[in-house]
């Protein structure tokens, strides 16, 4: 075993839902993320409600970004992700940005850029999704997202920044 395996990395998730009680399903699946072993939840955004990005006529979503440590690889914590939303009830379709029970995407893995088949780090989309950024720049304004730059500074060039997006009371 190297040194390297028992590293600490800071890691940040996307969390999403919109079918079947949507906040119940992303309050649970944070607290599942950090009950992972290898994982140490650090905290977690606001809720924001949004518009779905996929088919019409789906309810809305609601989002929010969880900040953790984690001595996981990039895969296992991708392979832990995965088991919480198949423990909630995810069904993988062919319907791209459909309707979900819950949706877990690794967004940045520590200063990692990871390019493979079934895993991109950081997330392709994290830039022009106002549900991902806006509640990633809540926690970490000033975490830099290899190849993209400080996540405070990516807000600013979001132009659906509307009323599309809601932060929900806390």
């Amino acid at each position: 075993m190297t040194g390297d395996e028992h590293r600490w990395r800071p890691a940040y998730i996307g969390v999403g839902s919109n079918l079947d009680d949507p906040v119940r399903h992303v309050s649970e699946a944070i607290e599942d993320i950090a009950a992972l072993e290898g994982v140490q939840r650090v905290t977690s955004s606001s809720l924001y409600r949004s518009a779905p990005m996929g088919p019409a006529g789906q309810p809305d979503f609601i989002n929010a970004v969880v900040a953790i440590r984690t001595s996981l690889s990039a895969r296992q914590l991708l392979a832990g992700l995965q088991a919480i939303e198949n423990a909630h009830g995810r069904v993988r379709g062919r319907e791209r940005w459909g309707p979900r029970t819950l949706d877990l995407d690794l967004l940045v893995y520590g200063a990692e850029t990871i390019a493979e088949p079934d895993l991109t780090v950081p997330h392709p989309g994290i830039a022009r999704r106002n549900f991902v950024l806006l509640p990633l720049a809540e926690l970490a304004p000033d975490l830099d997202i290899p190849g993209l730059g400080r996540a405070g500074n990516l807000v600013h060039g979001i132009m659906d920044v509307g009323p599309n997006l809601t932060k929900l009371d806390s």
